[in-house]
């Protein structure tokens, strides 16, 4: 690495870690203002991001503000928090719950419509509360109520602002394997629909729709919204599917130590809500045995007594890192056939698990097990990494809605490129 870049990325950190800390003076904007005001807006994340692939944001929500810790969840479009509404079913929380005041969105507000749908939207009364229910792939759900809160923001231009956005205040979870667990206050849903605070954000004006986040093997990492600080150039894009409510590129072949295999025309879509990836069940046998057919050496044998995860296996001795075990293994690489010389690349340390008996484990899971289908998503664990595997888990997603003549991005997905020296690893991010 030249000394300029050397230098540009250790700039770059500072300037997060001092804007992170505080910004001097900062000065406050009006909601009228707001309308001509564009920045972007960086959270710290914070949990076992390595191994366990859990990690949260630190979100301040109401008057004064209260802070509350956010599952990440681009595969969702609404955040919510756990709720005194009062509870009838809330799972231990970090903070105490969320108490609505009279902020309780009706039936007929747009967001409620938006939420819902026009086809699924009936409203008894105009007074009427804004019911949600969101099930999730791995069978949790929550159920609850609308309502609109302040969420005091600090951007990176030193702007404080507290726009009022809409969530779902919830009384009702149901979370699976709770005993494992470690327990947040809600979901920050950053999806494609309009609910998300994402979307709410940006029809405020106060930031482009761009969010993306970068996760350390050392722990931590941030989450940003805006594109304040991505380079001009030297990024490769691909567009994202127009009619997909996920976030989706389309499909891709896979390749494994730059080799095309027969796993062709796989459709993926990117979910930082779930910790692993899942692939389709007749991929996912194939990979199986792709990556058992190409192991380096005879060291390894299956560890069928570790039931940590599936596919398990057990070295001469335990390892300690998956950098320890990286080496018996072949890269892969997602090659994506909507674009030219895309590719999504997952060495093997993307894509293992050292357990607590220091077996290694294929982080990627059979998604028919779990009602996916032929889906296939690449989660968050996978998005954990060194310098070298940064494009996995840096989500820059740019809607159609936001084009405008002085933007000078396009309606893309940064899936690669010099993505990668926002967040380097030897800077712990």
């Amino acid at each position: 690495m030249s000394m300029d870049r050397e230098l540009y990325l250790k700039a770059l950190v500072l300037y997060f870690l001092t804007w992170i800390a505080a910004a001097d003076q900062p000065h406050t904007i009006t909601f009228k203002s707001a309308r001509t005001f564009r920045s972007s807006v960086v959270f710290p994340v914070d949990g076992n991001v390595y191994p366990k692939g859990y990690y949260h944001v630190t979100m301040n929500v109401g008057q004064p503000p209260r802070p509350y810790f956010l599952d990440i969840d681009t595969g969702s479009d609404l955040t919510w928090l756990q709720c005194d509404a009062p509870c009838t079913k809330c799972t231990p929380a970090p903070h105490s719950l969320y108490k609505p005041k009279q902020n309780l969105i009706t039936c007929v507000d747009p967001m409620c419509v938006s939420l819902h749908g026009p086809g699924n939207h009936h409203c008894q009364s105009p007074e009427e509360q804004c019911d949600y229910e969101i099930d999730y792939a791995d069978h949790g759900s929550s159920l609850g109520v609308l309502v609109k809160d302040l969420f005091p923001l600090r951007f990176t231009n030193g702007t404080i602002f507290a726009p009022k956005l809409a969530f779902g205040c919830g009384y009702n979870q149901e979370v699976q394997d709770t005993a494992h667990l470690p327990y947040t206050d809600g979901v920050l849903g950053l999806g494609l629909g309009n609910s998300s605070i994402l979307a709410q954000l940006r029809n405020m004006g106060l930031i482009r729709n761009v969010v993306g986040h970068c996760l350390s093997r050392q722990g931590g990492g941030f989450l940003f919204f805006g594109d304040d600080f991505l380079p001009n150039s030297g990024i490769i894009w691909t567009p994202l599917l127009s009619q997909s409510k996920y976030y989706s590129v389309g499909p891709a072949d896979l390749q494994i130590a730059g080799q095309a295999t027969n796993i062709k025309g796989l459709p993926i879509v990117f979910d930082s809500g779930s910790t692993y990836t899942y692939f389709s069940s007749q991929a996912y046998n194939t990979l199986v045995s792709l990556i058992k057919r190409n192991l380096n050496g005879k060291q390894l044998k299956d560890a069928v007594e570790d039931k940590s995860l599936p596919v398990c296996w057990k070295g001469a001795k335990p390892f300690k890192s998956v950098l320890d075990a990286a080496n018996h293994f072949k890269p892969l690489a997602l090659s994506f056939t909507n674009a030219k010389n895309v590719q999504l690349h997952l060495p093997p340390e993307s894509y293992l698990v050292v357990t607590e008996e220091g077996n290694v484990c294929l982080g990627i899971l059979n998604g028919g097990e779990v009602g996916l289908k032929n889906l296939n998503l690449i989660g968050a664990l996978q998005g954990r990494g060194s310098l070298t595997t940064i494009s996995l888990f840096v989500y820059l997603f740019i809607n159609s809605m936001d084009r405008r003549g002085d933007f000078d991005l396009h309606n893309d997905a940064a899936i690669d490129g010099t993505l990668r020296d926002i967040c380097p690893a030897r800077f712990r991010f």
